[in-house]
């Protein structure tokens, strides 16, 4: 039997040292952190998590701010409200919710938004940092997919590592920080010949591709580390990941569950994102 590593249980710990370290921080500086959230438009899935973001900043003790623009918003003004949060001094983190209305320009927003108050760690410059391993914030699942490995005692170094999928979001920064944990990285796409032989090499693997139950138990090592990212539905509208659980789970040593796995994680490293840059600018302010 595979262990499963709750992704919920080491969230719901992961919040509390936060909010410990937030009513700490309002202690000593006299306001919160702050965290403003962009959503244009009425994209339902979008609408959730802008809802449950909202939710765990009042969990946690953050001032939380919710921008609800109209479908039809033009760049114009969605890049002159990023102006205004930039100077903002109560705000420290600004998120615009992806994806965006196609008349506006993704590229343009994100490099809009100071690379001091990119919690979602998209900016270019955050990326060139992380990419040297000297940054402030890293993109939220990957870090999440990093804080379980940690809390499931897996070691990372000098482990044969693979990450299917090559996102900017997930795929390229996950490869970056199993690299900087000295992990032995390969990134598989869809233009990878033998996936399979690939990815039976893995002793740590990572699926980030969007395809349902794609990973199948013949694809992976015995007693490898598997963690799913995907969020996906299956023939019958079941919630599922990109691993099909029921074969690999016996043939693995440790497996991330979905729902229950990765994606609790995303939101958590959030909050951890914006309280980082709240101590960033009250350091500087001091």
């Amino acid at each position: 039997m595979a262990k499963i590593i709750d992704g919920k249980a080491i969230s719901a710990a992961e919040r509390i040292s936060i909010k410990e370290e937030t009513t700490a921080f309002i202690e000593a500086n006299g306001y919160a952190p702050g965290l403003a959230v962009i959503i244009v438009g009425e994209n339902p899935a979008s609408q959730v998590y802008v809802r449950n973001k909202h939710k765990a900043c009042g969990e946690v003790g953050f001032l939380s701010r919710v921008y609800e623009l109209p479908e039809a918003t033009p760049q114009g003004e969605l890049n002159a409200l990023i102006d205004t949060l930039n100077a903002d001094e109560a705000i420290h983190g600004i998120l615009c919710q992806l994806p965006l209305p196609k008349h506006l320009n993704e590229d343009e927003v994100i490099a809009r938004i100071s690379p001091a108050k990119d919690v979602d760690a998209f900016h270019v410059q955050n990326v060139g940092r992380i990419m040297l391993g000297d940054y402030d914030f890293l993109p939220c699942t990957p870090a999440g997919v990093m804080v379980l490995l940690r809390e499931a005692g897996v070691e990372i170094s000098g482990k044969e590592c693979v990450v299917l999928g090559r996102s900017n979001i997930v795929g390229k920064p996950m490869a970056m920080l199993l690299l900087q944990a000295n992990g032995t990285v390969t990134i598989c796409h869809s233009r990878t010949k033998n996936l399979a032989e690939v990815t039976r090499r893995a002793d740590i693997l990572v699926v980030a591709i969007g395809k349902a139950k794609f990973i199948t138990g013949d694809m992976v090592k015995p007693g490898a580390v598997v963690i799913d990212v995907g969020m996906d539905r299956d023939e019958n509208g079941k919630l599922c990941g990109d691993v099909d659980f029921a074969s690999v789970e016996p043939i693995c040593s440790a497996i991330t569950p979905v729902p229950g796995g990765v994606g609790p994680m995303t939101i958590t490293m959030l909050l951890r994102n914006t309280l980082t840059a709240a101590k960033r600018f009250a350091q500087a302010a001091n």
